[in-house]
């Protein structure tokens, strides 16, 4: 059979990315680096000369997630007309080795930190084949010197990640990241403010702030906290409407910050503050920075200046040495806090941390019937605190337009007998400034014969409160949203 001339076509890519927000923007910076190169971009892994997996192995599941997804992909390495296949991210950081010895189909890795050597590697992987199998070369073609790429969002265009920091100097001792990724090093924000206009130019409204921690910002490179400033220089971006910040440290939150989330309109009244436990005994294990006393503090704080803020968090349950006692002090705190938005996860066990070595650990059982203990609890919470929002009228973010109205009648119903409206016309999808995309609810806006594109902000009036989604109708734009 005659050798596929790749000189011949342009070279399509496929991506496989896994794991966080933050992951997900190295990804789609690969994507910009392929893309300054000519290069397309396919769902179809039979088709993609290049495969990229971007992986995850912060938690056992994750790891299981990753590996699956390259044994999947090597299949098409064998069999399709991939000519590269590419590992990339936390996984080919840990585990390069182990990758490169059992999976002779993957041409090449690259870790946390050298993914901007992507095209480097591909150029090094197609020169051996052009050597190899006479391929004619690429190199002139797909390989010219490249100044600063951008990125390809993956997100829909009308929000976006932007990766302030890399890496983390906390060293908890359940988390693998810090050695994994490095040290805390945050991006110089002439570099970020450049990189949210070029998000503005291309529609992007929404920009999610994202890092291991993002309250440090700037103490390596400025000597000080620099977030309040990053989030002022931010605001003055023409086109972006709303900054959203995520993975607040307790203890780091200063009132610099919180005046900024205060005062600075475009920033959303919203905070992702991963606290992981309430039981000082707990806490102590985990070589957290915080008690429970002051995390209760802070939390009482951040609701009384700033009134209507949203707060999300995250606990772990079952971690080594979590008696009975511990949980109960958990979920009390849980109770106490009525936290808007909470996920718990059951301990992972995970090779390298320090955790993975203490004593006492808690059976899979048990640490899993406490996660959903804490969650049956939190949803209690988070229904009561939906049905309170019924009433106000609030600036939404358009995902998409539902095609079947009257399935989202029978799904809210959620066979409960309380009777719904006909919805007749358009009925939209959205969040509000209380919803991340991906992990909080949605708002499902009945607009009738008005139709909207994706990224639009209308103003909603909340008509209702069904589990964790909200439904809405239009309101007049010369009515005030909260």
């Amino acid at each position: 059979m005659e050798k596929d001339n790749l000189r011949d076509r342009r070279l399509l890519c496929h991506l496989v990315s896994l794991g966080c927000d933050k992951n997900l923007v190295d990804a789609e910076k690969m994507l910009g680096m392929l893309f300054s190169e000519g290069m397309e971009f396919t769902d179809a892994p039979e088709e993609a000369d290049i495969i990229l997996v971007n992986t995850c192995c912060f938690i056992g599941d994750a790891k299981e997630e990753s590996v699956q997804a390259i044994l999947e992909m090597a299949e098409y390495r064998k069999t399709g007309r991939c000519r590269a296949l590419i590992v990339t991210g936390c996984m080919a950081e840990r585990y390069r080795e182990e990758i490169l010895e059992t999976l002779p189909e993957v041409d090449g890795i690259l870790g946390t930190n050298s993914y901007q050597e992507l095209l480097t590697l591909l150029k090094e992987i197609f020169a051996k084949q052009e050597q190899e199998e006479r391929l004619m070369p690429l190199s002139e073609r797909f390989f010219r010197e490249q100044g600063r790429c951008g990125r390809i969002v993956t997100t829909g265009g009308h929000y976006a990640y932007l990766k302030i920091a890399e890496g983390c100097n906390k060293r908890c001792t359940y988390c693998i990241i810090p050695y994994l990724r490095g040290p805390y090093r945050s991006v110089p924000m002439e570099e970020l403010l450049q990189e949210a206009r070029e998000l503005s130019e291309k529609g992007v409204k929404e920009l999610i702030l994202v890092a291991q921690e993002t309250t440090l910002y700037g103490m390596d490179l400025y000597g000080e906290k620099r977030l309040p400033k990053l989030l002022e220089e931010l605001s003055a971006i023409e086109g972006i409407r709303w900054i959203r910040i995520l993975y607040c440290y307790p203890e780091e939150i200063t009132e610099e910050l919180i005046d900024a989330i205060r005062r600075l309109p475009k920033v959303c009244h919203y905070l992702d503050i991963p606290i992981q436990h309430a039981s000082d005994h707990i806490l102590k294990r985990m070589a957290r920075k915080t008690t429970r006393e002051e995390i209760g503090e802070r939390i009482k704080q951040l609701r009384k200046e700033i009134p209507d803020i949203c707060l999300r968090t995250t606990m772990l349950s079952g971690f080594p040495g979590e008696t009975d006692a511990d949980h109960k002090i958990l979920l009390e705190f849980v109770r106490e806090m009525e936290f808007d938005r909470l996920g718990d996860f059951a301990y992972s066990r995970e090779e390298g941390t320090k955790a993975a070595a203490f004593s006492h650990q808690v059976s899979k059982k048990v640490k899993e019937a406490r996660r959903d203990e804490v969650m049956a609890l939190q949803q209690q919470i988070a229904f009561r605190k939906a049905e309170k929002q019924v009433g106000r009228t609030l600036r939404a973010i358009i995902e998409g337009r539902l095609a079947d109205a009257g399935a989202l009648s029978e799904s809210l119903r959620g066979g409960r007998e309380e009777a719904l409206p006909a919805y007749e016309g358009n009925v939209y999808v959205a969040r509000t400034y209380m919803d991340a995309p991906g992990v909080d609810g949605y708002l499902y806006i009945h607009t009738g014969k008005r139709e909207f594109m994706t990224g639009d902000m209308p103003l909603v009036r909340i008509t209702g409160a069904y589990e964790y989604d909200l439904t809405g109708e239009l309101v007049n734009e010369d009515e005030s949203a909260q």
